[in-house]
């Protein structure tokens, strides 16, 4: 059965809904606007192949030839995007019904239970997904607990348009505080290599106008930037038209900007376009199983996962 969850004050009303542990509204109150897209019917979540508002998991992002190894032995994934893994194979987390552990009425808690060689990944995991408003913010607390060794990487998959979904994201303005980003192979898994963003189309470290810096780049955005390390602000989004700032604090190292080129969606009541949303995905780096270089995801009965992101709304003008 489908349920959905309001935390609602005098500045935001954040609605969930327990498939995927996910997040389907963001509604600043001030100005009647909901600020992330989604799918227009619970029903449609039972499908979300966008990955909408999603819990991903049991690692997000991508892992190369969907395989790693764990003290001598390789796990085999299931490799939903060519040879590689995304977002935790053909059944993810974002497909999976949730249990809600606790509740009231500033907060709620889902929690799933991922059995052991689930997607191929090991152990047997318990995986808890807080949602916490308080007056003009919101955080979302992922954390895991595995019985073995394994690799754990969990993200929200929210679009977000402070516009009402009315215009692409072209005309909202973006900064990121990354010195770096990580350079892509053809499929899209990191090189290992980490790329300046210095008088490049990745250079967000100020507010950057985002349909301006793709012209720029001759392509969309989907690379994972390296958060600098002492940061107020992970990224900021800003709208010209409805004056929001998003603002994005976290303890990961890495975020992906996505800017939704791939959104392609269509029901009776809903239909989602191309660039109509971004994603802002706090992380650890893709493919960090297979590259010692990269903070580890690894996981153990004596090591704990723990992920923190919280999102500011306020409203004033930046350019």
């Amino acid at each position: 059965m489908i349920k959905s969850h309001t935390l609602e004050n005098q500045f935001l009303k954040i609605k969930t809904i327990n498939i995927g542990a996910s997040l389907y509204e963001v509604i600043d109150k001030r100005k009647k606007i909901n600020l992330i897209l989604n799918l227009g019917n619970f029903k449609n979540y039972l499908k979300n192949k966008p990955y909408l508002g999603a819990t991903c998991g049991r690692f997000a992002n991508r892992i190369k030839n969907g395989q790693f190894k764990i003290d001598s032995k390789t796990y085999h994934l299931s490799k939903n995007e060519g040879k590689n893994i995304l977002h935790g194979g053909h059944q993810g987390f974002d497909s999976k019904t949730w249990k809600i552990k606790r509740q009231n009425s500033n907060s709620i808690t889902y929690e799933y239970l991922s059995p052991h060689l689930e997607e191929g990944f090991p152990g047997n995991l318990k995986v808890q997904c807080k949602y916490q408003i308080h007056k003009n913010s919101f955080k979302i607390i992922f954390s895991a607990q595995s019985d073995q060794k394994s690799h754990v990487n969990l993200v929200n998959h929210a679009y977000w348009n402070l516009n009402k979904s009315k215009t692409s994201i072209f005309d909202h303005f973006l900064l990121i505080n990354a010195n770096s980003y990580l350079k892509n192979d053809p499929t899209n898994i990191p090189t290992g290599e980490y790329k300046n963003v210095n008088q490049t189309p990745y250079d967000f470290r100020q507010f950057r106008h985002i349909g301006q810096q793709i012209e720029l780049n001759r392509k969309a955005f989907d690379e994972n930037f390296v958060l600098n390390k002492r940061q107020k602000f992970a990224a900021c989004l800003w709208s010209p038209h409805s004056g929001i700032l998003l603002s994005i604090k976290t303890n990961q190292p890495g975020i992906q900007f996505y800017s939704g080129q791939h959104l392609r969606y269509k029901s009776l009541k809903k239909t989602l376009s191309p660039f109509q949303g971004l994603c802002l995905e706090t992380q650890a780096f893709p493919n960090s199983p297979n590259n010692k270089k990269f903070p580890s995801t690894l996981v153990s009965p004596n090591k704990k996962y723990l992920h923190e992101v919280s999102f500011l709304i306020n409203h004033q003008k930046i350019v």
